[in-house]
């Protein structure tokens, strides 16, 4: 297959003009009261500000959230209102688990490719604070037909069935519905499969909040990170707080772990942490951004997603999408100057990258030959989401805003961002930095 560089229909490029994200915080910490829109809305209004883009330009949002909140389940609809943009604005909400922001981006990208939009937000937002508790099955069916009555004896009939447990609220799953393992369950698996001790976990984990919090520490991230004010306004945060820099390593050895107690060896160190957060990207045609003089970060050169059996080693998605969009963008492995990973957990990225470097597991994809192995020196040289966080759907938006940043001061051409997701999907982005 020749290369297939993402383009418009009229040639140009995708340009991503800017990024920005909230810090991110831990599960009830500082963004604790801020439902997911909230945070949606106030990445929005940063992204816009800076930018200082007029909003009557924005024709298009694509925003997702993987937590759903019930009362607002088109969340790019409501930051359209709740940002103060042209309620004429096009919106719409999508969900890809992990992947979700990359999701965005795409089929931002694709819209604006195909000229039925000129100039979009895709971004995402969740929060692990303010969770959907829903109703036993039971109690909902009860309160349903007692709803179609009209007389009160007939409304209290229909509770007749209700027992003490039925009225128990029911959290949010934390299992695949496909296979009732939950994500943990799956890294080990992988860990198994692929044969990662608990010391090369732990290395790895160790190193990410090294790398992140020196980032923070040389002052890397403040350009795209903006400073949040949360309810009751009497406090700031502008930096994510789930980087543990000063930790020692020997003290990772002392978690037990978590989804397999005997002969397990995946913890809650080596894994990343529920979270809130935000983060959205501003897109639209090479072209236009010349003619609005604005600046480029970067743009969208090819993209792939994978999907594959859930059942095993479901986490795997990286090392099936990256071979294909490597050959979209016309590139070999050692033109990609960064490379970024999500990580979910340290596990799945070892997996992944010893997956990617593996003759046996081309030959299994109908591959001539491995993607290669991935340098150290290229791979979250900034660190990745063990330290800095989780919030499903901005992850992608951060991960490839921080890469172009990156890539422009390194000088790098060429960055690859590559996430596992839910569901046994998968995707991979190649990026181009802009020119200078």
């Amino acid at each position: 297959m020749s290369a297939q560089l993402f383009r418009t229909y009229a040639g140009d490029r995708i340009a991503i003009v800017s990024g920005i994200r909230t810090p991110f915080a831990k599960q009830c910490s500082e963004l604790r009261e801020l439902m997911a829109l909230e945070l949606g809305t106030l990445v929005v209004n940063e992204l816009l500000m800076r930018t200082k883009i007029d909003r009557r330009l924005i024709d298009l949002v694509v925003f997702g959230q993987v937590i759903q909140m019930p009362q607002a389940p088109n969340i790019a609809r409501e930051i359209v209102l709740n940002a103060g943009l042209n309620p004429e604005t096009d919106a719409y909400s999508l969900t890809r688990a992990c992947t979700t922001s990359m999701q965005t981006l795409i089929c931002a990208a694709q819209e604006i490719a195909c000229g039925h939009h000129e100039i979009a937000i895709a971004g995402g937002a969740d929060s692990s604070s303010i969770l959907p508790v829903g109703l036993s099955r039971r109690l909902a069916d009860a309160l349903v037909r007692s709803a179609r009555q009209k007389k009160l004896a007939d409304k209290l009939k229909a509770f007749r069935c209700i027992r003490p447990r039925d009225l128990l609220p029911v959290p949010p799953p934390v299992a695949e519905f496909s296979t009732g393992l939950s994500m943990g369950q799956t890294a080990e698996q992988m860990a198994k499969t692929f044969q990662i001790s608990r010391e090369i976990q732990d290395d790895f984990a160790w190193e990410s909040h090294q790398r992140a919090a020196k980032a923070w520490q040389l002052e890397l991230l403040s350009n795209e990170v903006m400073t949040v004010y949360p309810k009751p306004y009497h406090t700031s945060l502008a930096h994510d707080n789930p980087v543990r820099g000063k930790t020692p390593r020997s003290s990772y050895g002392e978690l037990k772990p978590v989804f397999d107690r005997d002969f397990g060896t995946v913890t809650a160190a080596n894994s990343s942490v529920l979270t809130d957060g935000a983060a959205a990207m501003l897109v639209m045609r090479e072209q236009r951004a010349r003619e609005l003089e604005l600046p480029v970060l970067g743009y969208l050169r090819a993209f792939a997603g994978s999907a594959i059996p859930v059942h095993k080693n479901m986490l795997m998605g990286p090392a099936h999408a990256v071979p294909v969009v490597l050959q979209r963008a016309g590139l070999s492995l050692s033109d990609i100057d960064l490379v970024d990973i999500h990580e979910a957990f340290a596990a799945q990225v070892l997996a992944n990258l010893k997956a990617l470097d593996c003759h046996q597991f081309a030959k299994e994809l109908g591959l001539p030959s491995p993607a290669g192995e991935v340098a150290p020196s290229k791979l979250n040289v900034l660190g990745g989401s063990i330290a800095y966080g989780h919030p499903f759907a901005a992850t992608g938006a951060r991960m490839i805003t921080q890469q172009l940043h990156e890539l422009r001061r390194r000088g790098g051409e060429f960055g690859l961002v590559t996430a596992c997701a839910a569901g046994g999907l998968g995707s991979a982005i190649v990026l181009e930095a802009a020119d200078e």
